[in-house]
């Protein structure tokens, strides 16, 4: 039973690993796609935004919804607390180091001109969601479900085991 608890949690970690990339690499790349598209938008004569003619826009709204439903099911889904904790720590602490140090929480971004540009894309996006408060937001809300008892404790499988005993014949015989 122990060994299982210990793999629960070992997944949670690894499932935490991968959502904090997600979160930082994926929604900071779609974050710049999105509002490139808005800024477009908006110096549109009609204002409006057409994604059917600007198709970044559309790609980078449709990981913006990937990312949220990633983040929603790692939340709301019966996993191990670890698998919101890293993220929301690396968050944290990365919007703590952005309070104290502008200039330091910033140069953490991948923003190197010689890097793949879409490292750097999603690295000027992460700038952009750290400055605005998004990081701190999300940080917080995933750190929400490590505070929850019943999310360190594992399924109870000792209901079969209630369920079996009261159906059981009692001491002194039965019916038959």
């Amino acid at each position: 039973m122990n060994e299982v608890v210990t793999m629960r949690h070992f997944l949670g970690l690894l499932l935490g690993v991968v959502v904090t990339a997600v979160l930082l690499v994926g929604a900071g790349w779609a974050s710049q796609d999105v509002l490139r598209g808005m800024a477009g938008a908006a110096n549109a004569a009609t204002g409006t935004v057409d994604p059917v003619r600007d198709t970044k826009a559309l790609i980078g709204l449709g990981a913006m919804l990937a990312a949220g439903l990633i983040l929603g099911l790692v939340v709301a889904g019966r996993v191990s607390p670890l698998a919101t904790f890293v993220p929301s720590m690396v968050l944290l602490a990365w919007t703590v180091i952005y309070v104290l140090d502008v200039t330091r929480a910033l140069g953490l971004a991948p923003t190197d001109p010689s890097m793949n540009p879409m490292i750097v894309q999603a690295g000027k996006g992460m700038r952009q969601l750290l400055g605005t408060g998004v990081f701190a937001m999300l940080g917080i809300a995933l750190f929400i479900p490590v505070l929850m008892p019943s999310r360190w404790a594992g399924r109870q499988r000792d209901l079969e085991e209630d369920y079996e005993e009261e159906t059981s014949e009692p001491a002194g015989g039965g019916y038959y």
